[in-house]
């Protein structure tokens, strides 16, 4: 087996059986996330530890105040009955008084247990009661709402704490407390407990568990993981010291706090760096908050990157003229230049000089028009990017890398260095982690950080004897120490000719279309391959628009002859450049059909994280598949409503064949 980097052996994990604690006390260093806190405060005392824009103001928490506000929620969290070794929930988006929650939980010694915001309460409630959640703070109404539809069923919850106070005044129920309230409770239970927080933080080990993430499940049912205090604080030290981050930096929380990155980069590496996070007042201002406060790092995700894209795209359309000429030429630059230099070719004098101007009159403007004019690092995780939307941003000025994880290996694994920025890796692995790639080529992690084990009995991934964990991703690893990630080892498949096929990097290509918003494609075992297309509604409709073609909603806009020669002309593109490598060649699209619906989570078709489930997306749209691979014109599929119940009626899906090399692209 090959295998790169040096790093701690950690002793064997596993899931831990239904009423089981987890250990407490695994291999770790003293260090937690209470003992950082109380450092920074020290050390960086008026430095900006989080900045939150509420009604247009920038309003900022120094380490020293969020210390002290910790202390203070520690305190009355002990006198509501919180100890060492309870669970506390987290429902919201990025705010900071949710993190001065997740911190004077650590204070105590309890675990905290980011839930994704948008998540339902049939969702959430099974998690709740796995891990015997007693506290759980929440951002406003509607998340309170979702925790007393499901009280019932979570008999351990008896404490609900809320930031925002509109139209909570009705309310009355016993469990409910406001956050300014439970302040107030917090100074009177300080004067009478005295030192009691800091005891509490004393007794903390770096081996105790700090957190319960839950894995994506795009392959299964989701996983509770847990991760400890030394294990997140010694891989978020070693990324930071590949990019030489420091508490002058500043990053924007805008991704879910439930999913593991996020937390990773607005709680766990601010408290070990001590730079600054910045949480945008909504998703709607998010572009207009990032160009205020430039960060110099931040996290994104490739669904993110190609809405970016997409937007700018759009908007310089609308603009058209000299404008949109000189924007395509610029794009076309850059992403030329910008797939030369993750090649390693050299780039001439002329393109160089054409660069520079360019940078002077479109690049130049547009990353401060999307808030990435300081950026120092950017990182992009969580799937696969398009090369072409990698070399783009590159190409921009934007120091754009990938980064690898999973949950249950601590999220942080091998990160693409300066000067070594390839688009088929993924970078080499951090210090102290070790990867190696199993007989069956499925990439092994072996480091401190991984994860302690499952909440209940998860059958999920798991830990060998020597410390080796299996990732469930398939790769490899170059001489150059690169690893590379081909895909899911369950999404790997074999079309019926024997040719190897990998579906997420025709999915990614297929969704750098600005008019694309998800991509699925289908072929192992079958005679080629076909794609199931869920178009971008925003995008297409204005492209209608424009072109004077009048629909009544997405699954009109969907079902229009002229949209079907627009996505054709995007698959065409496509099959030209997977005809030219003989590896890819077999994988060509040959037939598609536009989705009369948009994907979504709340179906269960998508994970929170925007993965496709696969088995959940083939039974759901498996008379369309059948129709595709038999040679219909068209298939019958039964409606559905936009909130998930079965509708009346049946949607007549439109198939079609694809060019197998570049057509007329009139339509487009």
């Amino acid at each position: 087996m090959q295998s790169v980097g040096t790093g701690a052996t950690t002793g064997a994990r596993r899931s831990a059986p239904r009423g089981e604690a987890l250990p407490q006390h695994a291999a770790g260093s003293g260090e937690t996330f209470a003992r950082l806190l109380r450092s920074n405060a020290s050390r960086l005392a008026d430095r900006p530890a989080y900045r939150e824009k509420h009604r247009g103001i920038w309003r900022t928490t120094t380490w020293r105040a969020l210390a002290r506000d910790v202390d203070i929620l520690a305190a009355a969290l002990a006198g509501r009955g919180l100890k060492r070794g309870d669970h506390v929930a987290f429902l919201g988006e990025n705010r900071p008084r949710l993190y001065a929650g997740v911190a004077a939980a650590h204070a105590l010694g309890a675990v905290a247990m980011p839930l994704f915001p948008d998540a339902t309460g049939p969702e959430i409630a099974p998690m709740l009661r796995l891990a015997g959640v007693t506290h759980a703070f929440v951002e406003d109404q509607e998340q309170v709402d979702k925790l007393l539809a499901i009280l019932p069923e979570c008999p351990a919850l008896r404490c609900i704490v809320y930031d925002r106070e509109r139209s909570m005044r009705p309310y009355r129920n016993p469990e409910l407390v406001s956050y300014a309230a439970l302040v107030e409770e917090g100074r009177a239970a300080a004067e009478r407990s005295g030192d009691l927080v800091s005891r509490a933080i004393e007794a903390g080990d770096g081996g105790d568990a700090a957190f319960v993430f839950l894995n994506s499940g795009a392959s299964g049912a989701s996983h509770a993981a847990v991760l400890s205090h030394g294990g997140l604080i010694a891989r978020a030290r070693a990324a930071a010291a590949a990019e030489r981050l420091s508490p002058a930096d500043s990053t924007i929380a805008y991704l879910p706090p439930g999913w593991m990155g996020q937390a990773i980069f607005a709680y766990a590496q601010p408290m070990a760096v001590g730079y600054c996070v910045c949480c945008p007042e909504s998703s709607e201002t998010l572009l207009s908050d990032m160009r205020e406060i430039a960060p110099t790092c931040f996290l994104t995700t490739p669904r993110m990157l190609d809405t970016i894209f997409s937007q700018v795209a759009l908007r310089m359309e609308a603009a058209g003229g000299v404008n949109l000429a000189l924007f395509n030429r610029a794009v076309a630059l850059a992403r030329r230049l910008g797939r030369r230099r993750l090649a390693g070719e050299p780039v001439g004098a002329a393109e160089r000089m054409s660069a520079a101007l360019y940078d002077a009159v479109v690049y130049g403007p547009l990353r401060d028009a999307l808030g990435m004019s300081r950026v120092k690092v950017a990182y992009t995780s969580g799937d696969a990017v398009d090369p072409s939307i990698l070399a783009f941003f590159r190409a921009l000025g934007v120091n754009l890398k990938q980064l690898y994880g999973t949950t249950e290996s601590g999220f942080l694994v091998a990160i693409q260095r300066d000067g070594a920025v390839r688009p088929d890796t993924v970078g080499a692995p951090l210090d102290g982690v070790e990867t190696r790639i199993s007989p069956d080529g499925e990439i092994l992690v072996r480091a401190e950080g991984l994860f302690l084990g499952y909440l209940g009995d998860g059958d999920g991934r798991s830990v060998d004897a020597e410390g080796w964990l299996r990732t469930g991703d398939l790769g490899s690893l170059g001489a150059d120490g690169q690893l590379r990630v081909a895909d899911r080892a369950g999404d790997i498949g074999v079309l019926a000719c024997g040719a190897a096929f990998a579906p997420r990097p025709i999915e990614n290509r297929i969704k750098a279309s600005p008019y694309v918003r998800e991509a699925v494609v289908v072929g192992d075992g079958r005679d080629g391959v076909i794609a199931l297309i869920d178009v971008n509604t925003t995008s297409v409709g204005r492209w209608a628009d424009t072109h004077e073609i009048a629909f009544s909603g997405h699954r009109d806009l969907a079902g229009q002859d002229r949209v079907y020669d627009l996505v054709a002309g995007v698959l065409a593109d496509i099959n030209a450049e997977l005809a030219r490598d003989p590896a890819t060649a077999p994988c060509v699209v040959r037939r598609f059909a536009l989705l009369p619906e948009e994907l979504s989570a709340d179906d269960g078709v998508l994970t929170r994280t925007g993965k496709i489930r696969r088995t959940v997306f083939a039974q759901r749209f498996a008379p369309l598949i059948e129709a595709a691979y038999a040679g219909r014109s068209s298939a019958s599929l039964a409606a559905r409503e936009a909130e998930g119940s079965m509708a009346a009626g049946v949607d007549e899906v439109k198939i079609r064949d694809a060019a197998l090399a570049p057509a007329d692209r009139r339509a487009a």
